[in-house]
């Protein structure tokens, strides 16, 4: 027989209610548009990790410096900056689906891009083809996480968005094969410094056989994604968080500013982004630098760092999965407070280390940062009502700090800043090392606030 504690209130005829669950609202069921949104999550992980390892595809194709070949990045990351409100203010107008049709095509056209790009043999045409790609990206996430936060209870928001994040980072490792056994294998190993003394017709050749395969995962992808927008067009979806809103953008503004859960959120998202993008993006020059160190030759290094950094994914990958369960028993800003400390001691290990130990600091940040950009996503939301479309713009456009800190760190590279004679490669993990002390303290700052909090409490009294 059932008991009262498995409703959680009575309809308009006085029958009582089933419970918002985990994929349940109001009681329907989402379980269905739940796995349909996630496809997009593992599409969007695919994307960021085929593009991590073409920072130093392109340094070689082009013969340019690391902090060039890490304007990849800077145009990558940028969309999502520019495209996050925009996305905010059309899914308030139209729906969650409408955003999530028009994200599928923008990263597919971003991606079909990079064949006119590969035609005109330069590196500009890739930044715009990238930052095509990430607006629709930005259209994505600024779509689907609100969503999945939408399709069950407030209480097992941030459970469920590790559960659909947790299919993000099988998406990148897809990415990160494919950068290793399609691009890196199959460029022409000649090594930078030689690169750099051919006659410009033999450069130029090379250059063209490079980019013809550096451009072939883009072109799958993009039939991929227009595969996937064609099925989610055609499927009927709920509009559950699809209500309209009389409000102005600078009401939802400024209420949002009011809330310091929200506000600190945004920041603390800008930072771990910064993190993750760096620790991923720099393995490849980390690693070289250590096995190059050992007498391997740099092609063979970079492969073998390629296989760090996927063996980083599949932690990550793993750790998503334990995080996620453990969310049922400990507390988010708790479990994010401990995973931040953890995550500091191994990057200090990174850069104190100038053998494999460091590179296995480095691969162990990964299983610490599986928690982070789910969680404060979901933390930072709390409680937010019908500011929650405005206020997941706001934690889009932090990934901005994906564009902002990776260039910062390949400068020091660059720029071979060291310190009591540690190599740049390891000191440069100083900015990663910062921005996981503000998660941190983050974490600990909602863990905090959610111990004040009282049962029914609503974050804009916090």
């Amino acid at each position: 027989m059932q008991t009262d504690r498995h409703y959680s209130n009575i309809d308009d005829n006085g029958a009582k209610r089933p419970a918002d669950g985990l994929f349940t609202k109001n009681g329907a069921s989402f379980l269905l548009p739940f796995a349909a949104i996630t496809a997009c999550f593992a599409l969007w992980g695919f994307a960021n990790d085929v593009t991590s390892p073409m920072v130093k595809a392109f340094s070689k194709i082009f013969r340019m410096s690391v902090t060039e070949g890490a304007m990849v990045q800077v145009a990558f990351y940028l969309g999502y900056f520019v495209m996050a409100f925009p996305a905010a203010m059309f899914i308030r107008r139209y729906s969650f689906k409408a955003g999530v049709l028009v994200g599928l095509s923008l990263y597919a056209a971003g991606a079909l891009l990079f064949f006119p790009a590969k035609a005109m043999g330069v590196y500009a045409p890739f930044l715009l083809a990238y930052f095509v790609m990430t607006c629709g990206l930005s259209f994505l996430e600024t779509s689907c996480n609100p969503y999945i936060y939408c399709m069950g209870s407030e209480e097992t928001a941030t459970r469920r968005l590790n559960m659909a994040q947790a299919f993000n980072p099988i998406g990148a490792l897809a990415g990160m094969y494919v950068a290793m056994a399609f691009v890196q294998a199959r460029m022409n190993p000649m090594p930078t410094a030689e690169r750099l003394t051919l006659p410009d017709e033999e450069f130029n050749m090379l250059k063209e056989q490079d980019l013809d395969v550096l451009i072939q995962p883009y072109l799958f992808i993009g039939i991929v994604v227009i595969a996937l927008l064609i099925l989610i067009r055609l499927t009927k979806m709920p509009k559950d968080g699809d209500a309209p809103t009389d409000k102005s953008l600078r009401t939802s503004l400024a209420e949002l500013a009011r809330v310091r859960n929200y506000r600190e959120g945004v920041v603390a998202q800008f930072f771990y982004i910064g993190a993750q993008v760096m620790c991923w993006t720099f393995i490849i020059q980390y690693g070289t630098h250590v096995l190059m160190g050992e007498g391997m030759e740099e092609h063979a290094a970079e492969i073998l760092s390629q296989k760090f950094n996927i063996a980083a994914l599949v932690l990550f990958t793993c750790s998503r999965f334990v995080c996620t369960w453990f969310l049922r028993y400990v507390s988010p800003g708790r479990l994010l407070t401990v995973l931040a400390v953890v995550a500091v001691v191994a990057v200090c290990g990174v850069i104190l280390f100038t053998d494999r130990r460091g590179l296995y600091c480095l691969v162990a940040v990964s299983g610490c940062m599986s928690l982070m950009f789910p969680t404060i996503y979901g933390i930072a939301l709390r409680g937010l009502g019908d500011n929650v479309k405005i206020g997941g713009a706001g934690l889009i456009m932090s990934i901005l700090g994906g564009s902002v800190f990776p260039p910062l760190q390949a400068a020091l590279i660059d720029a071979g800043f060291t310190v009591a004679g540690l190599p740049a490669t390891n000191t440069s993990f100083a900015v990663p090392l910062v921005c996981f002390v503000v998660v941190a303290v983050y974490g600990q700052r909602a863990y905090l606030r959610e111990k004040k909090r009282k049962p029914r409490a609503t974050a804009h009294t916090e």
